[in-house]
């Protein structure tokens, strides 16, 4: 990828996530990238399209982040499901916490069929076909109640604060799986 596109994106994803995507101008982006309006365009056509490269941008990042913890967790003879989260429990006590990029634009873009919001649930779709690979089949039918908890882990790490929630989850994902 071309260094001034990935700027862009990588400046826009800072400026989502500190103050949301429609309170985040294409003037404010320009401004904090240094990369002229000319450049911007010539990149993507609109904002959205800025708003989608920054999405698949973050949608590669989370798989890896979780994919690592789960490999390495597999690797050990541990529980892949268990071990994505322990990779949210490491996100959400990092300093780049700003709560989900797919729940906050598919917030902001409720529509259905806005492309944005299409996109946010492929990411949590992508995220539940995760956590089903890492059931046995006969507990493949658990896979939208760990996603539940996952989810649930973020918004109240995101809107209460509670850095731990993770972990809290971790424990019921350990009922519903019969895990000791």
């Amino acid at each position: 990828m071309q260094p001034r596109k990935q700027h862009l994106i990588d400046t826009a994803l800072g400026l989502f996530n500190q103050q949301g995507y429609h309170a985040t101008g294409i003037d404010l982006i320009l401004a904090q990238s240094g990369v002229s309006k000319a450049t911007l365009y010539k990149h993507f056509r609109s904002k959205d399209e800025l708003i989608l490269a920054a999405l698949q941008q973050r949608h590669q990042q989370v798989l890896t982040s979780i994919n690592v913890k789960v490999d390495a967790a597999v690797q050990a003879g541990e529980s892949g499901v268990l071990a994505i989260f322990d990779a949210l429990n490491d996100w959400f006590n990092g300093e780049r916490f700003f709560g989900c990029n797919f729940i906050n634009a598919s917030a902001e873009y409720a529509d259905a069929h806005n492309p944005i919001h299409v996109f946010s649930a492929q990411h949590k779709q992508a995220i539940a076909e995760l956590i089903r690979a890492q059931l046995p089949p006969q507990d493949a039918d658990k896979a939208d109640q760990i996603g539940l908890l996952i989810e649930g882990s973020i918004v109240m790490a995101h809107t209460r604060g509670i850095k731990t929630s993770a972990l809290m989850a971790k424990n019921m994902a350990m009922l519903i799986l019969r895990i000791d």
